[in-house]
C-alpha cells in the first residue's frame, strides 16, 4: 500500500512488521479462512503462540477452564478476538518498553477487545473494528521512539486535536496520521487506517469519510469515552446524550448500539491510568 509522500520526506522509521501477523492479516482477509489455518499460522511462532495462550487465560476474559493450545483458545474467544490479540502481542514487540507505552498497550488492548465484542453485535466488521481499536494511538508509540524527550514534553496534552497540532509543529507530523501510515505499510484494511487518521477529527467531520469508517471512529469514541476516559465514564448519559444523533448520523441503530456497548463495557470495565 502507498504510504503518504509528505511522511516519506521525513526521517522517522516505521516498525517492521513481523512475517507471521503479514500473513494472518492476509489470511483474515479472506472469508473462508478457517481456525484451523489461524491456529496453524499463530503456533509457527512459538513464542508469539505461547503469549497468546497466556493471554487468554489471563483474567481478563475469566475462561472456566484453562486453554493449552491457541486453537483451543480460538474455540472460546473466535478467530477475530484471537487474532486481535495476536496483533497486540506483535505491536507491543515492535517498540521498546517503557512506562508510556506500556499505558498505550494497555488502552489498545481494552480498545480493542471492546471495539470487537461491540460491532459483532452490530454487523460491522470484528476483526476490523479490534485492529482499529489496537491502531489508535500507535502513532504515539512511534513518535515516543523517535525522539523520547522531546515526545514527553507533549504527552500532558489530553485533548486529540490539539495534541495532533503540537505534534506538527514539533515533528512535522501527527501520531493519526503515522498511525495511519503504520496501518498501511502492517496491511491492515484501507477503513482501518482510515479510521485510525480520522480519529482526532469532530463528528462533524466524519461525513466525509466512507460509511464503515464512520461506524467504526462511533464505535472507538464510546469505548473511549466510557471505558478509558475516567471524566466522562462517569456521566454516561451524557455521553450518551451526544452519540445519539452521531450514531443515526453514521447509520447505526441508537438503541442496539447503546445496548451492546453497555453490555460490553460491563464485562470489560478494568480500571485504567491516566495517559
Amino acid at each position: 500500500m502507498s504510504i503518504a509522500p509528505q511522511l516519506r520526506n521525513l526521517n522517522i522509521d516505521l516498525p517492521a512488521c513481523p512475517s507471521t501477523l503479514v500473513k494472518l492479516s492476509l489470511l483474515m482477509a479472506e472469508e473462508d479462512s478457517s481456525i484451523d489455518q489461524l491456529a496453524a499460522l499463530i503456533e509457527t511462532d512459538m513464542a508469539l503462540s505461547s503469549a497468546v495462550v497466556r493471554t487468554v487465560n489471563s483474567a481478563l476474559f475469566g475462561l472456566l477452564k484453562r486453554v493449552e493450545t491457541v486453537h483451543e483458545g480460538i474455540r472460546y474467544l473466535g478467530m477475530a478476538q484471537v487474532a486481535g490479540l495476536t496483533y497486540e502481542i506483535g505491536l507491543r514487540g515492535a517498540f521498546p518498553p517503557s512506562p508510556l507505552l506500556q499505558k498505550i498497550w494497555d488502552r489498545a488492548g481494552i480498545r480493542g477487545l471492546a471495539m470487537g465484542r461491540i460491532a459483532r453485535q452490530l454487523d460491522v466488521d470484528p476483526w476490523q473494528a479490534h485492529t482499529t481499536g489496537l491502531f489508535a494511538e500507535t502513532g504515539r508509540a512511534v513518535l515516543y521512539a523517535y525522539d523520547r524527550q522531546r515526545y514527553q514534553e507533549l504527552n500532558d496534552q489530553s485533548d486529540e486535536s490539539l495534541l495532533c497540532a503540537a505534534e506538527i509543529e514539533a515533528f512535522g507530523v501527527s501520531h493519526s496520521a503515522l498511525g495511519a501510515a503504520l496501518c498501511q505499510s502492517w496491511g491492515l484494511h484501507r477503513d482501518v487506517s482510515d479510521c485510525v487518521r480520522a480519529r482526532p477529527n469532530s463528528p462533524e467531520q466524519w461525513p466525509q469519510e466512507r460509511p464503515a469508517v464512520q461506524k467504526l471512529l462511533t464505535i472507538g469514541a464510546a469505548v473511549d469515552a466510557l471505558l478509558l476516559n475516567p471524566t466522562d465514564s462517569g456521566d454516561p448519559d451524557a455521553v450518551w446524550h451526544e452519540l445519539e444523533p452521531v450514531a443515526h448520523q453514521v447509520g447505526l441503530h441508537f438503541q442496539a448500539f447503546q445496548l451492546a456497548t453497555m453490555r460490553v463495557c460491563e464485562r470489560l470495565n478494568i480500571p485504567q491510568n491516566d495517559s
